[in-house]
């Protein structure tokens, strides 16, 4: 039945967003400080790592992860239930060719950023709180966005440029993803082993970030900000990009991508492997 496959797909893609949050807050947490704090705050990505533990506790690597923990099992839904969807779109045969992925990939990305977008906002605004006595609570940060910002320019601030970032990183994600698998299962047929899930979902995330990073630094600023973006969402976009060219030239665009390059080999391995074996799993108990 339709619905029992649609139902299969968001209840894979809330395990396999679970595993995603789990194994990779760490090192989100060092990449979004490193694309966020103030000039001369941190070294690099070693000193995030090491400063944030010596001063505020190893568990402070998990900040912010409530929100992506609570938001996740929405928003990896809606995205493998959008790409699902989307491939149905895009092609009426199951085999598409890489192009058609991407573009399937793309689409489901656009349609996510509707929940990936507060998800993010919040989980940036805990992450950019460095231990002090001030710190702020989640459920504080959500209040206080609320009542000073309301839905548009609170909670939903940065909702363009993550819409803008979503995009190409889906699409990166996706066709990186199924390249890989494909080549599994050219050597190991349709049953492929769970190493070469694990692998495809690595090569999937580095994908991703590869083609969006820029974009993600953008977001990230954008939403740590004091106040909300004014003006065309292009034109406010493009005049971050010029803000962090003149305080730190081209590489600025680019600070914390190790550590997401990093945090995508296990992280996107395990959220690919516990979606596919999950959606398995539920495909052969219910027959849809």
């Amino acid at each position: 039945m339709p619905y029992l496959s649609t139902i299969n797909d968001l209840i894979a893609g809330s395990v396999g967003g679970a595993a995603q949050v789990l194994v990779g807050q760490p090192l989100d947490t060092v990449k979004t400080r490193a694309q966020i704090a103030p000039k001369g705050m941190f070294k690099g990505p070693m000193d995030v790592l090491a400063q944030t533990v010596r001063k505020e506790g190893f568990f402070a690597l998990y900040k912010g992860m409530a929100s992506p923990l609570l938001g996740i099992a929405g928003v990896n839904s809606l995205l493998f239930a959008s790409y699902v969807y989307s491939k149905r779109i895009v092609s009426p045969f199951p085999q598409l060719s890489l192009k058609e992925i991407a573009i399937a990939g793309a689409m489901a990305g656009a349609a996510n950023a509707i929940l990936a977008s507060p998800v993010e906002m919040f989980k940036v605004r805990m992450q950019g709180q460095y231990g002090a006595a001030t710190d702020k609570k989640l459920r504080d940060v959500a209040k206080e966005m609320w009542r000073d910002w309301g839905f548009r320019n609170g909670v939903m601030r940065g909702y363009w440029v993550t819409f803008a970032r979503e995009i190409p990183a889906y699409a990166g994600f996706y066709t990186a993803f199924e390249f890989s698998k494909r080549k599994f299962q050219s050597k190991y047929g349709d049953k492929v082993p769970v190493w070469a899930l694990l692998a495809s979902g690595s090569t999937g995330g580095i994908a991703y970030w590869l083609s969006c990073y820029p974009l993600d630094v953008i977001k990230s600023r954008i939403q740590l900000r004091q106040t909300p973006p004014t003006g065309k969402p292009w034109k406010y976009m493009t005049n971050e990009i010029r803000m962090v060219i003149a305080e730190s030239g081209i590489t600025g665009l680019f600070r914390g991508l190790s550590p997401s390059l990093l945090r995508t080999i296990p992280a996107g391995a395990s959220t690919f492997a516990a979606f596919e074996l999950t959606r398995e799993f539920l495909t052969e108990s219910t027959g849809a």
